[in-house]
């Protein structure tokens, strides 16, 4: 017992030092620091820094860095033993570099100085943040060109930290921020394995040089383009995205005008390897979509406008902006989170001035996920986006599966469900939890009740009223079926489903009265006319050097207008793979000539692609 009892003794004061040593807390470290005059600024500047703690010695290192992207922004070196504060970096109240010397180093920067050999003449001036203890140099080439480069240099280091020349000044998404979209779908080894999976389930590996191959392989090859513009190299991303576009609309407008048998194409996989594929994608991309993913300004717009549905108010002209007074937490460039908004009862929202462009069922989809978890009035989790994005996207895979049924029994059915979940680009749009499932939604649903024209009908309206695309596909679905085939008085109901869709969306826009549609049409289809952007060929006349296209886009889209007019009356014999062949054709050409394009949008055409590539054709 003696002996046990000193031995007892003995490591008592072996672990005295430690116990000592040990005072302090990680998480009482984390405490200290968010104490701190420094600390305190930076969480009202970045409410969603994050703070990690490490070993240095007899000390804590604590870091803090930004949520997105993980840029430090400060340490504090903490004494285990005593919790004082022995080392804080960055210091604000040193300067290290005057602005002239500030200027100089972004001019000396090599992308700027190629960026600037495009104009004549430019002016510069820099700001200095103290939190982040760097200098933001902005470079303005005259009233006609706005603010041409953007550069921001390290104080203590001097070295150029980033430099943002053209459409990356004022688009952020044009800067290849990792994972801005997708998220963690943007790592190439799970985006090829989403690719290869694809390919696995729907090509014929015994008959693979075929043309349906090479089409289902153009559907993938918008990855090369995604490549590009997730490294913000816009004017290489861009170029690369038409020719997939060109080449399917070719192919489509053959296989739709040019009445042919198709066998259906179903792959080779077994059945059962399908619907274990289809559940597995299923769960994994719900999965990613609750733990890692996005919501954009598409989403947050979408519960905004449910918001303004459930207080009875139109959803055009009332969404928050950044003219009332601040309330939330200021951002490094004056910004802030959040403003009081009048019209709300000077209720603290994070400003979305334009949301409100798009149609009226948008809104109206997001109420049920909105009245369930409510809204906060701040752009945080938003779980309602989360909420709707999921749904929608469910509601496309038993869209696809229900097409697939009528035209192929279960086996189609599988295929057909399972190609839009390994479609890597179906992915990207739910990760990114944008409204673009729902237009797909309706557009599926309304395809699989293609012979049922009154339904058919009111499911076509309610996608053109989320998004406007649809709008081309009214001509063309009015008359099917066509031929000798075609029931009696179809195209009566065909109109009277599209008009009572449309009497439904309209609906929302009762509380404006006569005004509230001026209002809708000036904030959607006004705003959208006359919108500008980097992400297609047709605006860059913009930038000295590249050509002015926006004469062939005014051509082009009259094209556009006129084929979707006339397809209301050609081919005369129109069977189901014929109508999805042209209705992807439409689509994808609305596509080609938008001002603004995004991959988001592919899974609009996507469905009709697939359905003409296979499902069976018995056309003469």
């Amino acid at each position: 017992m003696r002996a046990a009892a000193a031995l007892a003794a003995l490591l008592v004061l072996v672990a005295l030092p430690a116990v000592a040593q040990a005072d302090v807390s990680e998480q009482g470290a984390v405490s200290i620091a968010k104490s701190q005059p420094g600390g305190r600024s930076l969480l009202l500047s970045h409410p969603g820094a994050s703070f990690t703690v490490r070993r240095a010695g007899a000390n804590w290192l604590v870091l803090a860095r930004q949520a997105f992207p993980r840029t430090p922004l400060a340490s504090w070196l903490i004494d285990r033993e005593t919790g004082e504060v022995v080392g804080h970096s960055p210091t604000e109240s040193i300067r290290h570099l005057e602005d002239s010397s500030a200027i100089r180093i972004a001019l000396r920067d090599p992308k700027v100085a190629d960026w600037l050999k495009r104009y004549k003449e430019h002016t510069e001036y820099a700001t200095f943040d103290s939190t982040l203890h760097t200098w933001t140099v902005h470079v303005n080439a005259g009233s006609h060109y706005g603010e041409v480069a953007q550069v921001e240099v390290d104080d203590r280091t001097g070295k150029v930290v980033h430099a943002w020349t053209g459409p990356q000044v004022s688009w952020s998404m044009a800067r290849g921020y990792k994972g801005w979209f997708g998220r963690k779908l943007n790592d190439t080894r799970l985006w090829l394995a989403f690719c290869i999976v694809f390919l696995i389930a729907l090509v014929d590996w015994r008959r693979i040089l075929t043309p349906r191959t090479l089409d289902l392989v153009a559907l993938l090859s918008f990855s090369v383009s995604l490549w590009y513009f997730e490294r913000g190299l816009v004017f290489w991303a861009v170029p690369l995205q038409y020719p997939p576009l060109v080449y399917l609309i070719g192919r489509l407008v053959w296989m739709g005008l040019r009445a042919r048998p198709q066998e259906a194409s179903m792959g080779r996989l077994p059945p059962w390897a399908l619907a274990a594929l289809m559940v597995f994608l299923i769960g994994f991309r719900l999965g990613l979509n609750a733990f890692d993913a996005t919501v954009i300004d598409v989403g947050y717009a979408g519960t905004v406008g449910a918001d303004r549905v459930l207080r009875g108010q139109l959803p055009y002209g009332t969404f928050p902006d950044s003219s009332g007074a601040p309330c939330g937490a200021r951002h490094s460039d004056g910004t802030y989170s959040a403003y009081r908004q009048p019209q709300e009862d000077d209720r603290c929202e994070s400003p979305v001035a334009n949301g409100d462009t798009y149609g009226p069922v948008n809104y109206a989809a997001y109420v049920p996920a909105v009245a369930v978890t409510g809204w906060t009035g701040r752009w945080d989790d938003l779980p309602s986006s989360h909420g709707t994005s999921c749904i929608f996207d469910l509601a496309c895979v038993g869209g696809m599966a229900a097409a697939g049924w009528r035209f192929g029994r279960m086996r189609m059915a599988l295929v057909c469900a399972l190609a839009w979940v390994a479609y890597p680009f179906t992915g990207y749009a739910l990760q990114a939890n944008t409204n673009d499932m729902i237009v797909a939604a309706f557009a599926i649903w309304g395809f699989a009740f293609a012979t049922a024209p009154v339904r058919r009908g009111v499911l076509l309206a309610l996608a053109s009223w989320t998004k406007f695309a649809p709008l081309l596909l009214w001509p063309l679905w009015s008359r099917y079926p066509r031929g000798e085939d075609a029931p009696p008085r179809s195209l009566l109901r065909g109109l009277a489903g599209l008009a009572l869709g449309t009497a439904l969306a309209g609906l929302l826009l009762l509380p404006g009265g006569l005004d509230g549609v001026r209002v809708f049409w000036d904030r959607s289809f006004g705003f959208q006319f006359g919108r500008s952007s980097p992400f297609s060929l047709w605006a860059w006349g913009i930038y000295p050097g590249l050509p002015d296209l926006s004469g062939l886009q005014t051509a082009l889209q009259a094209v556009l207008v006129t084929c979707s007019a006339a397809l209301a009356f050609r081919p005369r014999r129109l069977d189901a793979v014929q109508l999805a062949a042209l209705s992807g054709a439409l689509i994808l050409g609305f596509e080609l000539v938008l001002t603004h394009w995004s991959y988001l949008y592919l899974p609009w055409a996507f469905p009709f692609v697939l359905f003409a590539l296979v499902l069976p054709s018995r056309a003469p």
